[in-house]
């Protein structure tokens, strides 16, 4: 009887895998499956890798302290945080101290419940220094504390993918947008655009995974596959010049209508933030509905700055930060799902076979969700 050398034995559990959209999520994913022994093709579709989502974004490593009317997402921040930190540490910039205020004015959480939670989630969280405190304005801030947060260099952090995925059997391509999908046999075939040429490729995989965030629906719209519920939100983060005394600092109002002030390692500057003023509006995809192409409506948006509204009403509860130095903002579409408007989770959307055997969407609401979402695929033996 002929036997199957190891070789052969390779060549059958070999998947070939597609990844659409060259972000974090999509880059790392590309480089573990080929590190699993698969064929892997990544195709993006702007000019560079984590140029959308990927880089405008407020650039936090979350520890937990952002979420503590969502203790589960605080929890996997927890866990995820020192894997991303030793993971990625060359891009992680963790020289500058993080200070969360308590406003309780407008604030969902009190100051013995936030200082409860950090207990609970087994969070550092002490009692800011007296320079700190003499920065607020005790009328509206009536706590703050010092606690570990970090920030990422987005640069840095694509230029370390780059060079795992050149180490890598994965290949990637930049210009390319995947169009449309189909189901052949028991396969999928891509068909992908050169967005230079409009010339169509067809590329065949076993599996495709949808990594494009903002755009997940974009695929599955033309491919005739059910819309999936997401909430887009137009957003602005200012990137501003802080005064000498918030240098070495960050600084997050928690946990309403507040502001967020981290350093942004990229370019060397501060991004400036605020829950009322950064998402400029909202739509909706939903099932059943005519869908709106998100980056189509982003190239098309009028971009006007909400950057005096956002300094006016933080400068109330830290009046130093009227001296702040507006350079210039980063737009970009957020998405959330839409149960995340209840408790402001960050859940990952891991959505296999989804329309198509072997069409996977996978989207996750932070840099660290990357962890998340590899062990859903993981657990479920898809590949």
């Amino acid at each position: 009887m002929e036997t199957l050398s190891n070789r052969g034995i390779d060549e059958i559990l070999q998947k070939n895998i597609i990844i659409v959209g060259g972000g974090f999520f999509g880059m790392y994913l590309a480089e573990q499956f080929s590190i699993l022994g698969h064929s892997v093709k990544l195709f993006e579709k702007e000019n560079n890798y984590m140029s959308r989502a990927s880089y405008n974004n407020q650039a936090r490593v979350h520890n937990g302290y952002h979420y503590p009317r969502s203790i589960l997402t605080a929890l996997r921040s927890r866990i995820s945080f020192p894997r991303f930190v030793n993971e990625f540490r060359d891009c992680v910039d963790s020289n500058f101290d993080k200070h969360y205020l308590i406003s309780e004015l407008l604030g969902k959480v009190s100051v013995r419940q936030f200082r409860m939670f950090c207990d609970r989630i087994g969070a550092d969280c002490d009692y800011a220094p007296a320079k700190i405190q003499n920065m607020v304005n005790p009328k509206m801030i009536d706590a703050c504390f010092t606690v570990k947060e970090f920030a990422f260099d987005a640069f840095k952090l694509r230029d370390i993918m780059l060079q795992r995925l050149d180490s890598s059997r994965a290949e990637y391509h930049c210009g390319f947008s995947v169009e449309k999908i189909e189901k052949v046999n028991q396969g999928i075939i891509a068909h992908v655009r050169d967005v230079s040429t409009d010339e169509i490729q067809e590329h065949y995989a076993d599996h495709v995974f949808n990594c494009t965030y903002s755009h997940l629906n974009y695929l599955l719209d033309n491919s005739g596959i059910e819309l999936i519920s997401l909430k887009h939100e137009m957003t602005e983060m200012c990137l501003v010049d802080v005064p000498e005394e918030c240098k070495n600092s960050g600084f997050t109002v928690m946990c309403g209508p507040f502001f967020s002030v981290m350093p942004f390692p990229s370019v060397g500057l501060h991004s400036f933030s605020h829950v009322r003023y950064t998402p400029h509006y909202e739509w909706c995809d939903r099932p059943g509905e005519k869908y709106q192409d998100s980056h189509e409506k982003f190239d098309k948006d009028t971009k006007t700055s909400a950057w005096l509204y956002m300094v006016k009403d933080a400068a109330r509860y830290m009046p130093i930060l009227n001296e702040c130095r507006y350079e210039r903002s980063l737009w970009e579409v957020k998405t959330l799902l839409p149960r995340s408007e209840i408790d402001d989770s960050r859940p990952i959307l891991f959505r296999p076979n989804h329309g198509m055997q072997g069409f996977h969407c996978i989207m996750g609401g932070k840099i660290d969700n990357v962890y998340d979402a590899f062990d859903a695929i993981k657990k479920i033996n898809i590949i």
